[in-house]
């Protein structure tokens, strides 16, 4: 056995003892409660440098901290910043998903291209495909195959690129996905503790998702011809292969003059928000007349959400997925009954995060952090490396990128804002490492999902085939993206509309 495998099962191992994030983050909430009484019994205390008020470790175990856990466990979930944010999105977007555009962009962005333009086409529509969440893998994954297939070439490689695409690069993407409206909550309730008027939204990391998903593609694209391919010669598909239908890749005309008027109805709905805030005096704008804390910044998530559903309708009604009115609350009710998971471990973040922001564990950590980096003259590139590896071993264990923002982002959000590093910076390092090792982890469920559809293929593949296709493409994009960042952070490029890198 393979040094990479022993790795992984090892992985495996240790990460099948984790319990259920939600169970995880209860736990977490026990301890804190033990810890905060032991450093409040302590007296522990820091001086925060943005305000110079000392910051008191509280006893959750006091009379006050356990009016905080039980009189205010309601409004810790209710005002939870990502879960109103996410819901108004994903009403949206369960409209465009469940009338079937969803999946139509997704073949379209894969069918009909020459034969030399396939990987990039699948890859970048892999990139695409994250507005579409969890369900990218079970409609991208297969077609992956199909169109590698169609054009004469091994249906795995197709498989492999199509699993990458979705997985090491699910924070990249060029169109606005339910992740960074998570995101976004989770490091604005993080700023927080050390400043409370950063709002971080989910265009905040835009123009470097935007230009990681091209460059994403393009490393996908040169890892899959110069090597993968000549691996694909050692390894054929069997006779008998179940390949699938190569129907699923064509669009109907229907489906192509629906694709057709809603992207028309996506442009007239960029064209009146933009006709809207032109004007100095727009309502969109605040009192001075600008847009970084006008009523558009809180409205972005409705907007898109708005956009999602509006477009959604356009092409349901035209290919006939919905046929009445009440079709679309029908779609909307689907796509919260699917987001039913996801509540119920906000609801268990939400008391987590309240009892830490509550006791000042975080808020002293972070000041202590930063003092510690401070006077070692560590700053920038390096703590961005060192956040990176961590949370990169982190996540082959903890696969839910929002669990484990929770988990980390409370500590280095306020840690680097005390470095002068914005919050917002601070996520988009995050998403890298919460990408590149996802396809690598065997704790993920669609690990085993995507070894299913090699071996529908290749019935001899096993683990060591599907690391052997994988790990190569997995750390040539972990080194590339980070690499890309360094040199956006160098170069001070915005991360996204009005937000500075540095």
């Amino acid at each position: 056995m393979s040094a990479t495998l022993r790795a992984l099962n090892g992985i495996e191992r240790a990460g099948n003892k984790l319990p259920h994030p939600f169970w995880l983050f209860v736990f977490l909430s026990a301890f804190l409660m033990a810890l905060s009484w032991l450093l409040a019994t302590l007296n522990v205390s820091a001086v925060n440098p943005a305000d110079n008020k000392t910051v008191v470790a509280q006893n959750l175990l006091s009379a006050e901290g356990l009016g905080v856990m039980l009189g205010d466990a309601i409004d810790n979930f209710a005002t939870f910043p990502a879960l109103g944010t996410v819901l108004a999105v994903m009403l949206g977007v369960a409209v465009a998903d469940k009338s079937g555009l969803l999946a139509a962009v997704l073949r379209r962005g894969i069918s009909r291209v020459p034969a030399r333009w396939v990987t990039f086409a699948l890859a970048f529509t892999g990139m695409i495909s994250h507005a579409a969440a969890d369900s990218a893998y079970i409609v991208l994954i297969p077609l992956g195959g199909l169109a590698f297939y169609a054009v004469g070439r091994n249906p795995i490689i197709g498989v492999i690129v199509a699993y990458v695409s979705v997985a090491a690069g699910f924070d990249a993407s060029p169109v606005v996905t339910p992740t960074d409206v998570i995101l976004g909550g989770i490091t604005t309730e993080a700023a927080h503790t050390i400043d409370q008027s950063v709002n971080v939204t989910p265009l905040a990391n835009y123009f470097f998702s935007l230009g990681s998903s091209f460059v994403l593609a393009a490393i996908i694209t040169l890892v899959t011809e110069t090597l993968l391919t000549k691996r694909a010669k050692s390894m054929p598909i069997d006779e008998d292969a179940e390949i699938g239908d190569l129907g699923d890749l064509k669009l109907s005309d229907t489906e192509r003059r629906g694709l057709r008027w809603s992207g028309i109805t996506l442009l007239v709905i960029i064209a009146l928000v933009a006709l809207a805030i032109v004007p100095s005096g727009s309502p969109l704008r605040d009192e001075n007349g600008d847009l970084d804390f006008g009523p558009l910044l809180g409205a972005i998530a409705l907007l898109i959400g708005v956009a999602f559903c509006l477009v959604g309708i356009v092409y349901g009604r035209i290919v006939g997925t919905i046929k009445k009115s009440s079709d679309v609350p029908d779609f909307m009710a689907h796509g919260m009954r699917e987001m039913a998971p996801v509540i119920v471990l906000f609801f268990a973040i939400s008391q987590f995060l309240a009892y830490f922001k509550w006791t000042n564990i975080g808020t002293i950590i972070a000041i202590k952090g930063a003092e510690v980096l401070k006077a070692a003259g560590i700053t920038g590139p390096v703590v961005f490396i060192g956040i990176l590896l961590i949370v990169t071993i982190i996540n082959l264990l903890i696969t839910s990128g929002s669990a484990q923002w929770a988990l980390v982002g409370p500590v280095f959000v306020p840690m680097l804002m005390l470095l002068d590093i914005p919050a917002e910076t601070t996520q988009a390092v995050y998403r890298i490492a919460d990408s590149c090792t996802n396809a690598l982890s065997p704790m993920s469920p669609y690990f085993v999902l995507v070894l299913g559809f090699v071996q529908r293929y290749r019935k001899s593949a096993g683990i060591g085939t599907l690391m052997a296709l994988v790990l190569p493409l997995c750390l040539v994009m972990l080194v590339t993206w980070t690499l890309l960042f360094l040199l956006w952070w160098a170069l001070g490029i915005p991360l996204g509309p009005g937000v500075p890198v540095r």
